[in-house]
């Protein structure tokens, strides 16, 4: 019987992957858990990991080269999460063992998000709500609409895609940027960067991140939004120049900004940024649904009983190299 080990810690493992997950896996092999309230740095991951066949790793727990160096039981790293940044792929491949990565279960929480944040930033309501909160009356000022605005969208993957569709119903002008994708639904115009910042009063960044796109969105590209439009960023916080976002948000660059990601730990919003007044900010919560954290772990599940098949899941970045799966036989 393989030995799986799961990472995530109780709160997480109550938010991301939840009991019929767990259930599932325990079906499949003799599963460990991570008892603690904190995710494992790489000397505690080892330690727990010593003898299991197949980690099953949360998205904060990283996979760095020490990791599978230690690990000679090792056969698979399984990710519940899209992003693996933080796993050393190319020294898992050295040693043979095969990484995976889940598929985006989240595509329809976080372009509601981002819907969600458009009406906020528009119409004041959090800024009303605070107000109120305090005792205070906030002031009757004009807001702005959804319909007839110009959503402009750096992005065009899969969330990129529904939150266009939705931008089209809501009868939003929609422009996006992406040199990659090519955009062929009526209602959506394929634009340079320049020109979306330069239109648009909703920029949604949904780009991916890469050492390419590190700081794309830096001064010289606030400076090119209108004064009246919002930023929003749902992708990852290192797209974005920060000293130059808090300097428009303070100078009236642009008129404000929403975020769910941001550079401080666990890829959230960075304090000092989601404190500015005209700043909107959740705790990297996008994706936290129960039908985006079901998707996911449920497909952990997946790819570790087709492991165990002996076969190459769906989501595998190096199965061409994974030598150990070899060596599982059930």
């Amino acid at each position: 019987m393989a030995t799986i080990l799961l990472t995530s810690p109780r709160a997480a493992r109550d938010l991301y992957y939840g009991d019929e997950a767990l259930a599932g896996l325990r079906r499949l092999g003799e599963v460990r858990l991570n008892d603690g309230d904190r995710p494992w740095d790489p000397p505690g991951l080892i330690a727990a990991a010593k003898g299991c066949d197949i980690i099953v790793s949360d998205r904060s727990t990283a996979g760095p080269g020490e990791v599978f160096d230690a690990l000679p039981d090792l056969k698979a790293f399984v990710r519940c999460a899209v992003d693996i940044r933080n796993v050393d792929v190319a020294a898992a491949s050295r040693h043979g063992v095969l990484v995976t990565h889940a598929s985006a279960g989240f595509i329809a929480a976080v372009s509601e998000l981002a819907v969600g944040y458009m009406i906020d930033l528009g119409r004041r309501i959090g800024i009303s709500t605070r107000l109120y909160h305090e005792g205070k009356v906030p002031p009757a000022v004009m807001g702005r609409q959804l319909r007839g605005s110009v959503l402009g969208i750096m992005g065009y993957g899969a969330i990129g895609r529904y939150l266009a569709d939705l931008g089209v119903a809501l009868g939003m002008q929609v422009m996006v940027f992406d040199p990659f994708a090519t955009v062929e639904k009526p209602g959506i115009r394929q634009v340079d960067l320049p020109l979306l910042l330069a239109q648009a009063d909703f920029v949604v960044c949904l780009v991916v991140a890469n050492e390419k796109t590190e700081n794309l969105m830096n001064a010289t590209a606030f400076k090119r939004m209108k004064q009246s439009a919002f930023f929003i960023n749902v992708s990852r916080g290192n797209l974005v120049d920060e000293a130059a976002l808090e300097h428009a948000l303070k100078t009236g660059i642009i008129a404000g900004a929403a975020m769910d990601v941001g550079r401080a730990p666990d890829q959230m919003p960075t304090p000092s940024l989601a404190a500015l007044p005209n700043v909107i900010a959740t705790p990297h919560t996008g994706g936290l649904t129960p039908p985006a954290a079901f998707h996911q772990s449920m497909e952990t599940v997946r790819q570790v009983a087709e492991i165990l098949k002996g076969g190459t899941p769906v989501g595998a970045v190096n199965a061409e190299v994974a030598s150990r799966l070899s060596l599982l036989a059930r």
